[in-house]
């Protein structure tokens, strides 16, 4: 096992297009790191630089303490899951599996034709380590079945063994579960995380479903065009978000966004006058513009059970639209000009059309600059 530390990475195709730009992440040994962003962002082209499938244009690139920049894939010790698993399909689950074995261990097709006690012993082994990856993945039943006659989640699994059974220093992970349902992918969510507190090797998983990388990632690493945004555990990038982008991409509804002013302890947006936390060094930037963000979740109707309606942290909305969603509702409201989401428990009664009173939780709320869209704090 080893940790991944990218230096100064740059990946530049063409003339001018930076895919990644000067990247420096330390991933450490046996952590369950998540790269997440946008597509284009940058994350999957990281990724096959480590696997050697893209060459870093500048920077330096290590493995634990080595520089792998000029080392080839296959001397990488790395395993890689597909989005499309990659699986032979005139191959058994088993023979998959093996495949990647029989290659390093036996020579290729050598392994048919060699006999030897040695050759024997190989063969044994690679058995044990197929049958005992398959059990691990409750996929030993299918073993003689081919990809066809297997379901999206098991061929899934089978890439995974594939993988497993190598025990590579790093594993790499590209949007695996994007072609399962929705219920499959939770199941297989918990799945790879228990896989990978039996593993314990150092994990590189890459998406664009930020729910994965809140669930997943012991650190996530948020991308944008190339740059990294902000890197750390998952409740402090959502709880405290470096920019408005990692604000409004971390968070499900997004995060409501208004541009206001500071006036006098309050923050002035429209329709909006609200009371500024005590303390708060956007407090200093009297007379400024700034940016407003409230999640969804820090909105409440009106003597809902959420924080006491108090003078500078209610406003009254008129309800657009609500989704139900079974636990709670997604209001879309209405406020003079501006609109805004808001996440009610379902057992508040909310009728389209209707105007009513509601209340933000004001200590959870986030200020950015309005010309750098740094966060204030």
């Amino acid at each position: 096992m080893a940790g991944v530390s990218f230096k100064g990475v740059t990946k530049i195709f063409g003339k001018d297009v930076k895919a990644v730009n000067n990247l420096d992440l330390e991933i450490n040994d046996s952590e369950f790191m998540v790269l997440v962003g946008p597509s284009g962002c940058g994350k999957t082209t990281a990724l096959r630089m480590i696997a050697g499938l893209e060459e870093a244009t500048d920077g330096d690139l290590m493995i634990g303490e080595a520089r792998v920049n000029d080392v080839p894939p296959k001397d990488r010790d790395i395993a890689m899951v597909f989005q499309n698993y990659a699986l032979y399909p005139h191959m058994t689950v088993y023979d998959n599996i093996a495949f990647g074995l029989r290659l390093r261990e036996l020579k290729g097709f050598l392994w048919q034709i060699m006999n030897s006690a040695e050759a024997k012993k190989i063969k044994k082994g690679i058995d044990d380590k197929v049958n005992d990856a398959a059990k691990m993945l409750d996929i030993d039943q299918y073993l003689h079945r081919k990809p066809k006659e297997l379901s999206g989640g098991q061929r899934q699994r089978v890439a995974l063994g594939r993988a497993i059974v190598r025990k590579p220093k790093v594993f790499l992970m590209d949007e695996p579960l994007s072609n399962l349902d929705a219920k499959l992918r939770i199941q297989t969510r918990a799945e790879l995380i228990r896989l990978h507190r039996q593993l314990n090797i150092t994990t590189i998983y890459v998406t664009h479903d930020q729910v994965e990388a809140m669930t997943m990632g012991e650190r996530i690493a948020v991308m944008k065009d190339g740059v990294l945004q902000q890197c750390a555990m998952p409740e402090e990038v959502y709880n405290s978000p470096a920019n408005m982008f990692v604000a409004g991409f971390i968070g499900a509804p997004p995060m409501n966004f208004f541009d206001g002013e500071v006036t006098g302890g309050q923050i002035s947006c429209g329709a909006l006058d609200l009371t500024i936390p005590a303390g708060h060094p956007v407090l200093e930037k009297e007379g400024q513009k700034v940016t407003f963000g409230v999640r969804p979740e820090n909105i409440y109707a009106a003597g809902d059970g959420g924080p006491e309606a108090a003078e500078g942290n209610t406003f009254t909305a008129t309800i657009d639209v609500v989704e139900l969603l079974g636990a709670e509702n997604v209001a879309y409201l209405i406020v003079g000009e501006d609109k805004l989401l808001a996440t009610i428990d379902a057992s508040v009664s909310l009728k389209n059309g209707e105007e009513r009173q509601f209340v933000i939780e004001m200590e959870h709320t986030h200020f950015f600059d309005a010309e750098t869209e740094e966060a204030i704090r």
